[in-house]
């Protein structure tokens, strides 16, 4: 079985127990092919990052070669991983370019890290794994 799994990556201690979680499932099957995507939202500066959910351009410049590292353990333990910096200039939640990137690359599973707001701080910020959970076709599995 052929199993495309969907990692949103942000840098967070939340994300990267995605990027795990996603090493776990992936070694569940035989052939698994493990996207990890960040989404840059351009406009945006470095501290409205936590506010606004979204990675700013200077943000993704640290996050280049932590995607490096990622793909190359991934792909040390016989893992294909694909690794991708999306740049999303519609200043919208991140989730959902996740989610048309999931489907567009007919993912099974979507793997995203939660960052533990409250109901009432989730709908005035407006979470990013909330959207995902909100529009993806496909499962999607939050990770606290």
């Amino acid at each position: 079985m052929n199993r495309k799994i969907l990692v949103s990556y942000d840098g967070s201690n939340r994300s990267k127990k995605a990027i795990k979680e996603a090493k776990n499932q992936a070694s569940i099957t035989e052939k698994a092919e493990v996207h990890v995507i960040s989404v840059v939202t351009p406009g945006i500066k470095s501290n409205d990052t936590a506010i606004a959910g979204n990675i700013s351009m200077s943000d993704a410049e640290f996050l280049l070669p932590e995607l490096h590292q990622i793909k190359k353990e991934m792909e040390a333990s016989g893992i294909v991983t694909i690794t991708e910096i999306r740049t999303d200039f519609s200043q919208r939640n991140p989730g959902r370019a996740i989610c048309e990137y999931a489907l567009a690359n007919e993912i099974d599973l979507i793997i995203v890290g939660n960052r533990g707001l409250s109901n009432i701080k989730s709908l005035l910020l407006g979470s990013v794994s909330n959207t995902i959970v909100q529009n993806a076709k496909c499962p999607v599995l939050i990770v606290k």
